[in-house]
């Protein structure tokens, strides 16, 4: 058996797979975040390590017991900040936080090359701007920060006692130079660091270290080793079988992400496109990302009083003309906006819009955004036939025919979807303690289903994408004035 956790930003996933890849249990222990004000996002990274404890300890003793090794997958870009001690000084900023945004700015000023050596611009949500924020605004925090990790990596520490991480992890953080899969001594110094505040870079694929003996004791399992594992985008391709050039996914988690593989770096910081290393040795990947996917589809239910499940039936009773339009910005934007300031909004509502035209105007809001990613995507050169469809959104068979359709390409169902970086992660721990090569760890999970695009649903999207663009430019505009 093989161990594959995923600190995700809703929940810990943890899940067993067995010496062919294949996955035989999962679990999950919840999470919350904390926004004391607006644009900020924050968690403890306690919580993270409680839940993790609490996902591992809920699967079958018998089956822990088999365990060989363990992969770490996790949200990307949160900062969390360590003392001497080795302990948190302040809650970790998140990805989805855009507090930093005037940080961007001062971090390119002090870095001009920073968009060639990174290979992507500076946003918000990346870890360096929010270090540039603490120097501002804590400095007294910011002068004892003595390391500082990625998410996955806190949970890397507790397991193991080791500092390190992973290139495609790294490459978030707009320290790495990404063509050189190595921290940048100038990204580095533009944010007052130095290599020693890093954890030390692996390869997804190796063994960062052993599982504490007191730890193996609470979950039943040997001291196993702990592979680098990947940031969860470049995970979940790894579960997917997404990491042969041209390969992509559709991942439809808290936030949205179209991922195509690539076997050389191809960055276009200017679109705002994110160009960073795979999990996998030697290999890249270019992704376009919006910030709240399945996460609108949380806050609509929420305000309506219903789950989910019930707000897609709603969608799927409503009239799509007589569906308002939707902007998804509830945290910002990052592809194609580059605006952590940008709002979500509902243009055209009448008397008679009720919940099911307010649930199908979210569904289609989310997949206008993700359409928006992908042509940022194929301006940048890249070609994508099909996507793979990863994250706990893929649950759903009608929003993925709505998906299909703003995106005009087949949707790929495949087993495991749901728990895609956790998967992956499990993959990488394969390949890291020796059980499988990557050509037999990455094989796709078997297919399910596919979902075409519906030419009628396509016409639609097809004529309501414009007016989509043009309400974020009008109301961007109206912000300036």
């Amino acid at each position: 058996m093989f161990l594959g956790i995923d600190i995700g930003t809703s929940a810990v996933k943890a899940v067993l797979v067995d010496a062919d890849g294949r996955l035989v249990e999962e679990a999950s222990a919840p999470l919350s975040v904390a926004r004391q004000q607006p644009l900020w996002s924050e968690q403890s990274p306690d919580d993270w390590w409680t839940a993790t404890e609490a996902a591992v300890e809920s699967l079958d003793p018998a089956r822990r017991r088999q365990v060989r090794a363990i992969g770490l997958a996790g949200q990307m870009h949160g900062a969390t900040l360590l003392g001497a001690d080795d302990r948190p000084l302040r809650p970790a900023i998140l990805w989805n936080d855009g507090r930093a945004e005037a940080e961007c700015d001062a971090f390119e000023a002090a870095a001009p090359d920073s968009r060639r050596i990174a290979a992507n611009r500076a946003f918000a949500g990346f870890t360096a701007p929010k270090l540039l924020w603490v120097r501002g605004h804590e400095p007294d925090l910011f002068a004892a920060t003595e390391t500082v990790l990625l998410p996955k990596d806190y949970v890397r520490l507790a397991m193991t006692g080791d500092k390190a991480t992973d290139a495609s992890d790294a490459s978030g953080t707009l320290w790495l130079d990404v063509g050189a899969r190595d921290w940048s001594g100038a990204l580095l110094a533009a944010t007052g660091l130095e290599r020693r505040h890093m954890p030390t870079l692996y390869e997804g694929t190796e063994a960062t270290g052993m599982l504490r003996a007191e730890v193996a004791r609470r979950w039943g399992m040997d001291p196993v080793p702990v592979a680098a594992g990947g940031g969860d985008n470049a995970a979940a391709a790894v579960g997917a079988g997404v990491v042969r050039d041209g390969e992509a996914f559709l991942s439809l988690g808290t936030s949205g992400v179209s991922f195509v593989a690539t076997d050389s770096l191809r960055g276009a910081p200017d679109s705002g496109l994110h160009a960073f290393c795979h999990a996998l040795p030697g290999q890249w990947h270019q992704m376009a990302v919006m910030l709240s996917a399945a996460a609108c589809l949380d806050w609509a239910a929420a305000i309506m009083g219903i789950d989910v499940a019930g707000l897609v039936a709603a969608a799927e009773r409503a009239a799509p003309d007589a569906t308002p339009v939707f902007l998804p910005y509830l945290t910002g934007e990052r592809t194609p906006h580059a605006d952590a300031n940008a709002r979500g909004a509902f243009v055209g509502m009448t008397a008679s819009t009720g919940q099911a035209e307010i649930a199908r105007a979210v569904l289609d809001g989310v997949a206008m955004g993700l359409r928006d990613g992908l042509d940022v995507i194929v301006g940048a050169g890249s070609r994508v036939d099909r996507f793979t469809v990863v994250g706990g959104g893929s649950r759903s068979p009608f929003w993925g025919r709505l998906l299909a359709s703003a995106l005009g390409r087949p949707l790929d169902y495949r087993d495991g979807a749901a728990v895609g970086p956790a998967l992956g992660a499990a993959r990488l721990a394969m390949i890291a303690a020796g059980g499988a090569d990557s050509a037999s760890a990455t094989r796709p999970p078997p297919l399910r289903e596919t979902i075409d695009p519906d030419p009628r649903e396509a016409e639609r999207f097809a004529a309501l994408q414009p007016r989509f663009r043009d309400l974020y430019a009008d109301l961007h505009s109206s912000r300036q004035d």
